[in-house]
């Protein structure tokens, strides 16, 4: 049952669903779109991050926490520069701090600049190479030579085909120097960090056909004198008879090293290094994912907390049966205190020393944002929690507008098997649906399609369900958050498992009377997209879709695929028929209903022409169809009026095609070919 259904219908507008108003305009939407990248602590103990804002164009500033709570944060970046990382295209690891003294990367060239909080004017680290042909991302300090030791991308010699190594960079020179390699020779590298005590580094490495998430190694190597790496040891990856992705290695004040990995249970879990015996303790066993894929750079999932006696104590977060779960794990006892905060889902933990640690998460009712949470003497209860940042810091006036999502486990075709998805019933403090409708059910797919679906506040969503639509988040089998067995599901069916989950998770709500099984709609973005599409190619499920930058065509998404994901796309289709097969855009006169597409035309991941050629097909065979282009889009649309634009057109298009109701916003129609 809906959680508020129970406060009855009382003195509330009866009106068809779909065609309730709304306060939670595109506009508040697309306001709402500010996303943080990445955050540390700098020397005072205060924190920074980085903030995308996209009513500056999707420009993202480094920002520092003000000095007194509830005072304004100070802008670090000044203009003319923007902190984001482009390494692997999709970037993170854009910056690090430490005291007063942050290094980051540059949007336009990708230059690494070193800044002091508070100066306006960034020093240049790294050459130009013309044309942000050289990138950089995942740095850290080192203590031990003075230098910058980070991740580089080099383009210079293969467009398609970059190399990727460990380098240094000095930070006290003036005058810019070319770096020096320290670790190369494997496809892939990440997570480079330094130990405090001795001077030696680990890092992890992957090569193709895998991404980090199918397997990794993690290493350490020892600095001689020079801080060159002449001695190296393998941690874990290295055993071929167990298969584990070993992730985000991190140092102890001690020297102890510790890292995630998910060997033999298939759940990402916490573990220690024994330098003696090289052998791996896991610290706390459960059936549970303290990491997730490695998608960006710069994921930090757990924290040491204290310098002094609780050091012993890590604070973390796992994830188990679509919800985070935030605590301290004491690796002495091998103990796990939950700590209650507001947040259900939980991206990034940064301790702060004084007993304090920042977190960034979301709930049902708070939109993503970062919070500090002050904890008592033990280290096992949680005495303060404040919000430093919010995504959308006006959304708590449209509260009684929103609607929670209730956690569904439904069928698949699969006997005995089961996927997930969070379902948001109609919810309106105004308005009620007819009593002799059912509302109509837009499913959304997830990207990735390594991702997760979370079920926490998303004005996108809000925005369908306060104008009386039904709307579902589906987590098909491949999706994070329910260990590697479950995201195997899609190795060689992609196309297959995901297009049967969303279709079967449809049904389950139309056989248990949520929603009218005439007026299902689909929609998703990116590798969404191409569930949306397939969907739409290859079942009679649904009655109309929303593509937003959706693969079309699988050849052509693998022949301009850069080297992250080269192989990625072979893994979950397999042969060369599956990629012909699983395209929709070789099966468009299986196309049964009106389609929109939006594509940004500076797109590098789909190539603009995917969406140009899906949109004649369908116009050719005479459905009703749309596509709307953005000039400057990227893989993502950044900007605040493209946001909102596509938000009010794909409503409106599914309204007029489905809904057999009038909107109650103001919103001119696009043009839809073969119909109007």
């Amino acid at each position: 049952m809906h959680p508020r259904a129970a406060s009855g219908a009382t003195g509330k507008s009866t009106a068809p669903y779909g065609s309730w108003e709304s306060p939670i305009s595109a506009a508040v939407v697309s306001a709402a779109g500010r996303t943080a990248e990445g955050f540390a602590i700098a020397g005072d103990g205060r924190l920074v991050w980085v903030e995308t804002r996209p009513e500056d164009g999707g420009r993202a500033v480094l920002v520092k926490e003000a000095a007194e709570p509830g005072g304004k944060a100070l802008d670090v970046t000044p203009q003319g520069f923007a902190v984001r990382s482009l390494a692997q295209e999709y970037g993170g690891g854009a910056f690090a701090v430490q005291g007063d003294t942050v290094v980051f990367s540059n949007y336009t060239d990708q230059r690494l600049y070193k800044q002091t909080i508070g100066d306006n004017s960034p020093l240049p680290l790294t050459p130009d190479y013309a044309g942000s042909v050289v990138r950089y991302a995942d740095g850290v300090f080192d203590p031990h030579f003075h230098r910058f030791v980070t991740i580089m991308e080099d383009y210079r010699h293969n467009s398609s085909n970059p190399i990727t190594t460990i380098v240094a960079v000095r930070i006290s020179d003036h005058d810019v120097k070319e770096s020096t390699m320290l670790v190369s020779g494997n496809d892939f590298y990440a997570f480079p960090r330094i130990d405090p005590t001795k001077k030696r580094m680990a890092w992890i490495e992957w090569s193709n056909p895998n991404m980090s998430w199918d397997k990794s190694q993690l290493w350490v190597g020892y600095f001689n004198e020079k801080g060159e790496i002449k001695e190296k040891i393998c941690i874990a990856g290295g055993d071929p008879t167990i298969v584990e992705s070993p992730t985000e290695p991190k140092w102890s004040s001690k020297g102890e090293l510790f890292f995630i990995t998910d060997r033999r249970s298939g759940f990402w879990n916490i573990c220690k290094w024994d330098e003696q015996s090289n052998a791996v303790t896991p610290l706390y066993s459960l059936d549970a994912e303290f990491s997730k894929p490695m998608w960006i750079f710069g994921v930090s999932s757990y924290d040491f907390l204290g310098i002094d006696d609780t050091s012993h104590k890590i604070v973390c977060c796992y994830r188990q049966n679509g919800k985070s779960y935030v605590g301290v794990l004491d690796h002495n006892s091998e103990s796990f205190s939950k700590i209650d905060i507001p947040f259900s889902s939980v991206t990034n933990i940064v301790v702060s020393g004084d007993g304090s640690f920042y977190i960034e998460g979301a709930s049902a009712t708070l939109p993503v944002s970062i919070a500090k949470v002050t904890l008592d003497k033990k280290r096992t209860m949680a005495t303060d929690f404040s919000i430093v940042w919010s995504s959308s810091e006006d959304v708590s006036q449209y509260e009684s507008y929103f609607s929670l999502p209730e956690f569904v486990e439904f069928p698949t075709v699969v006997n005995g098997q089961h996927a997930y998805a969070y379902f948001y019933a109609p919810y309106n403090n105004v308005f009620q649906g007819l009593s002799d409708e059912k509302p109509p059910l837009l499913v959304r797919t997830h990207g990735g399609p390594t991702d997760e679906a979370r079920g926490i506040l998303d004005l996108s969503v809000q925005y369908w369900t306060s104008r009386g639509w039904a709307f579902v988040d589906v987590n098909y089998g491949g999706s994070s958050g329910y260990g590697r067995e479950f995201r195997e599901r899609l190795l060689a069916q992609w196309g297959v498992v995901d297009v049967n989950d969303c279709c079967s998770c449809a049904a389950f709500l139309v056989e248990t009377g949520r929603v009218d099984g005439q007026r299902l709609c689909v929609t998703g973005e990116s590798a969404g997209g191409f569930t949306t599409l397939a969907c739409l190619a290859f079942r009679q499920t649904f009655k109309a879709g929303s593509s937003l930058y959706g693969i079309a065509d699988l050849a052509s998404l693998r022949a301009g695929m850069h080297k992250f994901e080269a192989y990625y796309i072979d893994n979950l289709v397999g042969n060369k028929q599956a990629y012909f097969e699983r395209s929709p855009i070789n099966s468009v006169e299986n196309f049964s209903c009106p389609v929109i597409l939006f594509q940004g035309l500076e797109d590098t991941v789909v190539s603009p022409d995917q969406a140009t050629k899906i949109y004649k097909a369908i116009k050719d065979k005479g459905l009703p169809v749309a596509l709307v282009e953005y000039e400057g889009e990227q893989h993502g649309f950044r900007k605040a009026e493209n946001i909102k634009f596509t938000l009010e057109q794909e409503m409106v298009f599914l309204a007029r095609l489905v809904g057999k109701f009038k909107v109650a916003d103001d919103i001119t129609p696009i043009k839809i070919e073969n119909f109007d």
